[in-house]
């Protein structure tokens, strides 16, 4: 499948609390394991202001799917193209 960075414009994001965090987490597991396996969560990053997510997913709609059903933010989804990283290129 291919590999996806979600990026969520919420204000504040690296205040949430730990318990906040755990809720967000588990809202977006039930509704992944309602979509089946066209999509998986690997991880995610919290920025100030932002949350980028690292998703596999059969496709955009799929994950703008899990986003309506949670009700999380979506404001650019990018396609991976290339990984590289320093055991790829030493």
């Amino acid at each position: 499948m291919p590999q996806y960075v979600i990026e969520r414009e919420i204000p504040n994001a690296g205040q949430l609390s730990d318990a906040e965090l755990q809720e967000i987490s588990q809202r977006s597991l039930k509704v992944l394991g309602e979509l089946g396996p066209k999509i998986r969560w690997l991880h995610s990053y919290v920025t100030d202001n932002k949350v980028y997510c690292v998703y596999l997913a059969a496709d955009e709609d799929t994950i703008r799917e899990h986003a309506r059903r949670g009700g999380f933010p979506v404001d650019r989804i990018s396609k991976v193209r290339k990984l590289v990283d320093p055991v790829n290129y030493e």
